[in-house]
């Protein structure tokens, strides 16, 4: 068995095998519970779940993935597109025996949320969407270094001479409370080809370009919860508001909170994550 990057000694630590290579998964709670299922954004990896874990692993069973390209998963050339990356998700909740699941993601993560209930309405029961931007015009100017990684030629020369500190420096923007970030959350944004970096961040943009995120939802029917902190500095947070125009989503905003609310302010989140799982996921 692997060792899992938290030091969590109750959490299970597994590899999927698909069709295109092996993704990491990590599950804590209880093998018999509902399902909860945690994707990260851009970048991240199951690490950046680690506050918000304990409470949701008292109730439920709680699984997250290592998306294509990123953390302890497999990086292979293509496939960084975000349906495609909804269906492995999928792939691997069929191996894992998982029927119905609240599914919740952070940032791009949410866009993989959202294609997945797309494309299994059968298995999401519900949606909880964390500083997930629902359009291009709510995108803040990331500057020149964001559209420098976009370009293939200087994109990769500058991803060849990433460090520590520079992947510490990049990341600056995803908190505005002070987070000590772990060494296992740096690590393993370092570790990331450029391929897998670049190709994901194009691929965040073209599914919104495509549609947005609210239309999507609206189409979907399912209960849906929007996370979004006030002080995001990679999203305009006033674009919150646009996500209540889907049908019975419930809307909140977290003060003072950046990009990261599992992170900057990890008590209110999971409080919020544990009841909409159990009255909008899982009600009795």
């Amino acid at each position: 068995m692997a060792e899992h990057m938290s030091g969590d000694s109750d959490a299970e630590d597994r590899f999927v095998r698909l069709d295109d290579g092996d993704m990491h998964v990590v599950e804590d709670g209880k093998p018999g519970a509902p399902a909860v299922l945690l994707i990260h954004g851009t970048g991240g990896s199951t690490a950046w779940w680690d506050p918000v874990v304990p409470p949701l692993a008292s109730s439920y069973r709680v699984i997250r993935i290592d998306l294509l390209g990123h953390g302890r998963s497999a990086s292979p050339a293509d496939g960084y597109d975000i349906p495609t990356q909804a269906r492995r998700v999928g792939a691997a909740l069929d191996r894992l025996g998982v029927g119905q699941v609240t599914v919740i993601g952070h940032s791009t993560g949410g866009s993989v949320a959202t294609a997945l209930a797309e494309q299994r309405h059968d298995a999401v029961t519900a949606l909880a969407l964390i500083d997930t931007g629902p359009s291009l015009d709510a995108d803040l100017e990331q500057g020149l270094l964001g559209r420098l990684l976009l370009a293939p030629l200087p994109g990769r020369l500058l991803w060849g001479l990433r460090t520590d500190g520079t992947i510490r420096k990049a990341m600056r923007t995803a908190f505005t409370r002070h987070v000590d970030i772990p060494d296992a959350i740096i690590a393993s944004a370092r570790g990331m080809t450029y391929r897998a970096i670049a190709g994901t961040m194009r691929a965040a943009l073209n599914y919104l370009g495509q549609r947005s995120v609210p239309a999507r939802l609206a189409a979907l029917g399912l209960p849906v919860l929007v996370i979004f902190g006030t002080d995001d500095q990679r999203w305009r947070s006033s674009s919150a508001e646009t996500y209540r125009a889907v049908p019975g989503a419930r809307v909140e905003l977290l003060r003072g909170v950046g990009h990261t609310p599992m992170m900057e302010d990890p008590q209110t989140t999971s409080a919020l994550l544990v009841d909409f799982a159990a009255t909008a996921g899982h009600p009795n």
